[in-house]
């Protein structure tokens, strides 16, 4: 029996391919892929950009990307995640919980919520340094 190395952690999550993507990847618009799919964290991280590049109220796209932060821990939680450790983002079906993650922080921080803010960075930060410097470096 060979040892087990107590401070390696815990191991990367690689989510399962997420069913509402290859939707968005085609060009269909957020809104009609959430309608679809709506326990898909890449819809409604993709809702949430589209509403905050169209300059929407910040209000509605924090509540987008509530809803895919929390469809996000859902899908983390069936796949053996225990609430910390690596997502990658080099693993693409994570990016739709990466990006609601970050739409979250961006969200929080524009209506004034500094401590969420801070929360999802950090938590973003030590879930992919990679999707940290991507959305929000």
């Amino acid at each position: 029996m060979s040892p087990q190395d107590l401070m390696a952690g815990p191991p990367p999550t690689h989510l399962p391919d997420d069913p509402a993507q290859s939707s968005l990847s085609a060009g269909s618009a957020p809104r009609d892929v959430v309608a679809e799919h709506p326990e898909s964290p890449a819809a409604w991280a993709a809702l949430a950009r589209q509403a905050r590049e169209a300059a929407a109220d910040p209000v509605t796209v924090y509540a987008y990307a509530r809803v895919g932060y929390h469809r996000s821990l859902d899908t983390l939680r069936r796949n053996g995640w225990k609430g910390n450790g690596p997502v990658p983002w080099e693993h693409a079906p994570n990016r739709g919980f990466l990006k609601a993650l970050a739409e979250l922080a961006l969200a929080a921080k524009a209506i004034g919520e500094d401590a969420e803010w801070q929360r999802c960075a950090d938590f973003l930060r030590d879930s992919s340094p990679t999707a940290y410097d991507e959305l929000l470096g």
